[in-house]
């Protein structure tokens, strides 16, 4: 087949094509409008591209849609070739979650798009979504905001900082009641919360589990809780080796307790021996670590109300004499 046919073909079939016919489902939760992961038990695809690109996150593998089909398949690429033709026409389901871009002014950059928002405050939207429903404290939310690495985003979304060495705003994570995302545009690096000469590194996989693990362990004075925001970059491993290799830093991977997590584990574990630094694996007991909050808040809460309920007033009977 000749080349200008190979990338005509290329053009017609979407990965997500070959996902969805192969028993692979969006993860809505987990997708973005430019990064839609896609699940097969515990098999995990990340389609990127507009659909014509893919990876996948437990591995180095990665492509177009005739090496995704290699990988699935085990299939030479001669026989993926006919694989993919038979699949033209063929259009995926598109994400319930999927929205047009926004549209916003050309010439503001990155910095200036994120000084162009407000710091939350108490009551504010981004404030209850934060402190309601995903039960950040209220001293963690005030410490997050002081360090300047929240900002209010649309719709009562929140946005979370990656900074460079410098300071400077490269990028923030996009979390919402009905949103997940990153900066458009914007490159992921690190979102750090803590003390910034902190040696202890918490390196979890969202900003939402970073300062939800930072309210778990009452915010250690000696932790800087770093997110890497869901991706594994070569600028955020760059960054991360910078803070590892300083003397007596210690590497903790507090990534989520699943398959992915467990990879990113094993890369941190590597950057840690290549750094020279002390490493632990730090798992949540649940999925990630805003669920064991949620969970621990609700057992506190349990446990308020049965002491409530068992808790009577006192009561002096006729005739009793007094106290004392």
């Amino acid at each position: 087949m000749e080349k200008a046919d190979l990338e005509e073909l290329r053009g017609k079939v979407a990965c997500g094509a070959v996902l969805e016919t192969a028993g692979f489902a969006v993860d809505p939760k987990e997708s973005t409008r430019r990064a839609v992961k896609y699940r097969r038990g515990d098999e995990i695809i990340i389609v990127i591209h507009n659909g014509q690109g893919w990876f996948d996150p437990l591995s180095d593998a990665k492509g177009d849609v005739f090496r995704l089909v290699e990988h699935l398949d085990g299939l030479p690429f001669a026989a993926a070739l006919y694989v993919v033709a038979d699949l033209i026409g063929f259009v995926p389901k598109e994400p319930e979650w999927k929205r047009q871009s926004r549209k916003r002014a050309p010439d503001l950059t990155i910095p200036e798009r994120w000084n162009a928002r407000r710091k939350p405050w108490r009551g504010s939207a981004t404030w209850c979504y934060l402190r309601d429903e995903r039960h950040i404290p209220e001293a963690v939310l005030r410490a997050a905001i002081a360090q300047d690495i929240l900002r209010e985003g649309p719709h009562g979304s929140m946005w979370a900082a990656h900074r460079d060495r410098t300071g400077a705003v490269t990028g923030w994570e996009e979390r919402g009641p009905d949103w997940r995302g990153f900066a458009s545009g914007g490159a992921k690096l690190l979102f750090a919360f803590g003390a910034e000469m902190s040696l202890r590194l918490c390196v979890a996989e969202a900003a939402i589990d970073a300062m939800s693990l930072a309210a778990l362990e009452d915010q250690r004075p000696d932790t800087r809780y770093l997110s890497t925001g869901g991706g594994w970059s070569p600028a955020s491993s760059e960054a991360l080796l910078n803070l590892a290799v300083r003397k007596g830093a210690h590497l903790v991977a507090a990534t989520d307790n699943n398959a992915q997590g467990e990879t990113f584990a094993a890369r941190l574990e590597a950057l840690a021996a290549d750094a020279g630094c002390g490493f632990v694996r730090l798992r949540p007991e649940l999925e990630d670590w805003n669920e064991d909050l949620k969970a621990k808040r609700r057992k506190k809460h349990e446990r308020e109300e049965v002491r409530d309920g068992c808790r009577m007033p006192a009561v002096r009977l006729k005739g009793e004499a007094p106290p004392g």
